[in-house]
């Protein structure tokens, strides 16, 4: 079974305009965010296996995106968070250029197949550059939800 965006995204998880100024900043964020949303979830915890992936290579995926993603017991199911940064910061991608693009994805300890497929069609959609310029043109969270299912 193919799990799409709107499988893993939520409105409430679709964020324009964060305002953070680097990579560490990005990555706190993301995990004060997620720890707000998941019970039992640690923002410290969080922020340590984000970064400790972030250890194993850059997940700027170039064309200013970038994908952090981990895994985490307190995770029943993937989640995903969509974020446009109000400015772009440099994550160590693959092509040097900063990151204003950023879907953060989150999934259960045991969820190898689905974390790889979903990592798949993430990494099909923001190579898309189309896809990439909508989202960047949404007028507003709403409107960058909706565009981010709109699937390549």
């Amino acid at each position: 079974m193919s799990i799409g965006i709107g499988d893993i995204l939520a409105p409430e998880r679709t964020l324009i305009d964060v305002p953070v100024t680097s990579k560490k900043k990005l990555l706190e964020f993301l995990a004060e965010f997620v720890a707000e949303q998941l019970d039992g979830a640690s923002s410290d915890d969080i922020f340590d296996r984000l970064f400790s992936r972030e250890r194993l290579g850059s997940t700027g995926i170039g064309e200013g995106i970038a994908i952090p993603h981990c895994r985490l017991a307190q995770c029943s199911e993937a989640i995903g968070i969509l974020l446009r940064l109000s400015e772009p910061v440099d994550f160590d991608a693959i092509d040097n250029r900063p990151v204003d693009l950023v879907f953060a994805l989150l999934v259960p300890e045991e969820a190898t197949e689905q974390h790889l497929q979903i990592l798949a069609t993430l990494a099909r959609n923001f190579s898309d550059a189309e896809y990439r310029d909508a989202l960047r043109n949404a007028p507003d969270a709403s409107r960058l939800y909706q565009r981010a299912l709109a699937e390549k």
